[in-house]
């Protein structure tokens, strides 16, 4: 049986070469029909071509335009979820940069808060942080303003990265399950913001929300997830539109698969969850799926474990850009080809006539290089 890695190779080559044809045949036919139906020269259809595919190369082959930077001096930042994972490697990160950094942690006696304390600078502080408790985002909101160099400057920015995953047919997955997800992924992201919107508005700061690629795309056994960070983009884009005025940016970023990097999914806790999906299952469904079925997808998720970059390094880039640059984009997609490609496919659906474009926003979830602009 082929690699994963070969898999996607193949899958990527055979993609580009099909989206090779349908742009040497497919596309030709149309602008020649729109050319003529507007009775423009045959000419004009191969200057459309052209203009199309330079603009194409142009947008893949482009590096990050340089849209100014801000000075990092003086600036202090609260990360939530850095127990591990992204959190952990970006408070540490933006420390070297030069960021005072509140790093919010679950657990101030786990292995992620002492490493972070073992640093025993006077800029990187530990935070205990449950975003599910109305109580410790308050404290930690004090905690912020009492240690905050100059409080009337404001809290630079905020990073909402504090997530949890997990996976399950529907019929499978309880009530309970989609509650608490959503309870840390949108909740907590909500909640944390909210608390802290005095202050960023005060220093016309960022907000910079850790979403997925699943929070554009659905999958098979992801439901409560994908619905969670569905839910962050959408508050992320409402959240913009009413901080403009106050001069606050507010930037999504949108992983792909980095499990392996990450650990947020092992092949234990895929044992565990296993366990407790077929127990609680009930007894028709269990019946009308049967055992064969449950475990052929648990060994997919299973094979997932092991998948993914193992480099989180575009992220902390990405989310980086989104709090030093003067202009930062709305949405940054640090993932795969395979995965940027699928993701833009399930976004722009074709047959529907029902676009809404009518706000800047509504473009950018439809048309994959408006989503790389600068936010306004």
């Amino acid at each position: 049986m082929a690699s994963l890695p070969v898999v996607r190779a193949a899958v990527l080559v055979a993609f580009s070469g099909f989206l090779t044809l349908i742009l040497g045949f497919g596309l030709p036919v149309a602008l020649n029909f729109v050319t003529q139906a507007f009775g423009l020269s045959e000419a004009s259809g191969t200057e459309c071509i052209v203009a199309v595919y330079a603009v194409f190369v142009v947008y893949i082959a482009m590096p990050r335009l340089p849209r100014g930077s801000v000075k990092v001096e003086g600036k202090a930042v609260f990360v939530t979820g850095c127990d591990r994972g992204f959190g952990h490697a970006l408070a540490k990160h933006l420390h070297r940069l030069g960021f005072t950094v509140f790093a919010g942690c679950l657990s101030k006696v786990g292995e992620g808060a002492a490493e972070l304390e073992n640093m025993h600078s006077d800029t990187l502080k530990v935070v205990q942080l449950d975003v599910c408790s109305e109580d410790q985002v308050s404290q930690a909101v004090e905690f912020i303003r009492a240690n905050l160099a100059d409080p009337e400057k404001g809290l630079w920015a905020v990073v909402n990265n504090a997530g949890v995953s997990t996976f399950g047919e529907v019929e499978f997955t309880s009530m309970d399950t989609y509650k608490q997800v959503s309870e840390v992924n949108l909740w907590g992201t909500i909640r944390v913001t909210k608390s802290l919107l005095p202050l960023i508005r005060r220093a016309e700061g960022r907000v910079v929300n850790i979403a997925s690629m699943y929070g554009r795309m659905g999958n098979a056994l992801r439901s409560p997830y994908c619905i969670s960070k569905f839910g962050v983009e959408a508050f992320s884009d409402c959240l913009r539109y009413e901080m403009k005025n106050w001069g606050v940016k507010v930037s999504v970023i949108e992983p792909g698969n980095f499990i392996v990097a990450t650990g947020i999914m092992t092949r234990d806790t895929v044992a565990t969850t296993a366990e407790k999906l077929w127990k609680e299952a009930p007894p028709g469904v269990q019946e009308d799926y049967g055992k064969a079925h449950f475990e052929q997808h648990m060994a997919l998720m299973r094979s997932y474990c092991n998948s993914g970059q193992r480099d989180i390094t575009p992220v902390l880039e990405d989310i980086t850009d989104a709090l030093t640059s003067k202009r930062p984009y709305t949405r940054y997609n640090p993932t795969e080809p395979h995965w940027w490609i699928r993701m833009q496919a399930d976004t722009f659906r074709v047959p529907s006539v029902k676009f809404q474009l009518t706000r800047y926003d509504s473009v950018t979830m439809l048309f994959p290089p408006i989503a790389r602009l600068p936010s306004k």
